[in-house]
């Protein structure tokens, strides 16, 4: 038998490697609290300094314009909520890419799993529409074989229904996958799912990533297919 259809064979048991989007692939917090920001200003609330707003990334952007006006003691009714939800949409649209980036050797990471084989796809609370354009962007949406956001079923994150569809989606076994992610959220959602997680810790959670007790816990992409294979 051939090298290759070693491969192969080995292929069809690895699991699905199902990844958060922001603050796990990239960057994005400069450009969300850019958007944030701008769409304060319009309803003359003052900004949010970037340090404070990235702790309030990672849960959609509903929650992030909520946790924002809160911050200011502002709360908002819902018709509000929704006129500022559209203009974050529409202003987002535009400022998705302009200073977000992926974290130091993402790349590296994703093209050796595939080149092993693995299926891979995005679970993630940022709407599907948006998550599809930026990974293009970031030139990386080939990689993932589902890119799954808030609004591509009637459920989402925390919830295990996101990650399951998210894997059969994908193609792959809801029962053989594994969840990575920086926050609560995502070690919640693989853990509603009753499968294993990696956190990393560079993402936008407040709570130090050890301290949420992923399976394992990785500090660069270096260490992320070590860390697969040890699951």
């Amino acid at each position: 038998m051939t090298q290759n259809m070693k491969q192969t064979t080995a292929s069809d048991e690895l699991p699905t490697v199902v990844f958060d989007l922001d603050g796990t692939l990239a960057e994005t917090g400069l450009d969300l609290v850019e958007t944030l920001n701008r769409v304060l200003a319009e309803i003359e609330v003052p900004p949010i300094g970037f340090l404070q707003a990235r702790t309030m990334i990672g849960h959609g952007a509903r929650a992030l314009i909520t946790l924002g006006l809160e911050s200011r003691h502002i709360v908002a009714d819902d018709a509000l909520m929704d006129q500022l939800f559209q203009r974050f949409m529409v202003i987002y649209e535009d400022q998705l890419c302009v200073k977000t980036h992926l974290y130091p050797d993402v790349l590296t990471a994703l093209q050796s799993l595939h080149h092993a084989g693995y299926r891979m796809a995005v679970c993630t609370n940022k709407i599907e529409k948006h998550s599809i354009t930026l990974l293009q962007k970031l030139q990386i949406a080939h990689y993932f074989k589902a890119i799954c956001g808030r609004d591509t079923f009637p459920y989402f994150k925390p919830d295990a229904r996101h990650l399951v569809d998210t894997i059969k989606q994908a193609g792959g076994n809801p029962r053989k996958a594994i969840m990575v992610g920086d926050s609560i959220t995502d070690l919640d959602t693989a853990r509603n799912a009753g499968l294993p997680s990696i956190g990393v810790t560079f993402g936008y959670t407040t709570t130090p990533m050890a301290e949420m007790k992923p399976d394992r816990l990785i500090e660069h992409y270096r260490d992320l297919v070590a860390a697969i294979q040890s699951l």
